[in-house]
C-alpha cells in the first residue's frame, strides 16, 4: 500500500463496504420479485451475480487484514476497521440465507407464501439492513438502534408464521414437507434481520466503544 493518510483507506474499504451491501439488498430484492411472479429464468442470473460477490467480499477481508497489519491503527481508527470485518461477515450470511429463501420459495404455492406474507417480512428485514448499513456511513447511533429495535417486529412476525404452520399441519390433507419449507423459510429471514441487529449493534460499537449484546441462538428458542 502506498503512503496515504490513514483515514482516506478507511474511506476506501467503508465505501467497498457499503457497495456489497448495495448489492446484497439488491439481490434480494430480485428473489423477491422473481418469487413473487415466479420467474424460475432469473433465478440463474441471480445465483450467478450473487457468487460473483463472493470474491468482493473476501478482497475486502483481506484488504482490512493488510491494513491492520500494516498500519496499527488505534482508538476509533482500530474500532473501524474491525467493524468493517464483522459487518462484511454478517453480510456473507444474508447473501447466503437469500440463496437458501429463494430455493425454497419458488418450491411453494403463491397462496401459501400470501398467507404467510413472506414478502412483507422480506421487505422489513432489507429495509433493516439498508438502515444498518446507513447508520455506518452516518455513524448514527439513534439509526441502529431503531435497527436494533425493528428486530422484535421480525421476530413477532416469524411466531406468527410458526403459529399458522403449525396449525395448518394439524390438517389431515396438510402437506407436511411444505409447511416444513415454509418454517425454514421464515427462520432464514428472522436469522437475516438478526445479522442486520447484529451489524447495527456493531455500529454502536465503532461509534462509542461500547460492546453491545447479540441475541444468540439459545435466545431464539426461549422466543
Amino acid at each position: 500500500m502506498p503512503d496515504r493518510p490513514v483515514h482516506l483507506y478507511i474511506k476506501e474499504l467503508s465505501l467497498v463496504l457499503v457497495d456489497i451491501s448495495d448489492k446484497i439488498v439488491g439481490h434480494l430484492s430480485e428473489a423477491l420479485r422473481a418469487v413473487k411472479y415466479h420467474d424460475t429464468n432469473g433465478v440463474p442470473s441471480i445465483k450467478l451475480a450473487q457468487k460473483e460477490l463472493d470474491s468482493e467480499e473476501i478482497d475486502l477481508e483481506e484488504r482490512c487484514i493488510a491494513f491492520l497489519a500494516m498500519h496499527h491503527p488505534v482508538a476509533k481508527d482500530l474500532r473501524t476497521i474491525v467493524t468493517i470485518l464483522m459487518i462484511n461477515d454478517d453480510l456473507v450470511r444474508i447473501d447466503e440465507l437469500s440463496l437458501h429463501i429463494i430455493d425454497l420459495m419458488l418450491e411453494l404455492a403463491p397462496e401459501l407464501l400470501e398467507t404467510l406474507e413472506f414478502e412483507k417480512m422480506s421487505m422489513h428485514t432489507g429495509d433493516m439492513v439498508k438502515k444498518s448499513i446507513d447508520a455506518f456511513v452516518l455513524q448514527d447511533r439513534a439509526l441502529a438502534e431503531e435497527v436494533c429495535a425493528h428486530d422484535e417486529k421480525i421476530d413477532a412476525m416469524h411466531r406468527f408464521v410458526f403459529n399458522k404452520v403449525t396449525t395448518l399441519m394439524k390438517s389431515q390433507d396438510a402437506d407436511v414437507e411444505k409447511l416444513a419449507d415454509a418454517l425454514s423459510i421464515s427462520r432464514y429471514i428472522e436469522r437475516m434481520a438478526d445479522h442486520a441487529s447484529k451489524i447495527a449493534q456493531e455500529v454502536i460499537y465503532m461509534v462509542t466503544g461500547e460492546i453491545a449484546h447479540h441475541k444468540d441462538d439459545y435466545e431464539d428458542l426461549a422466543n
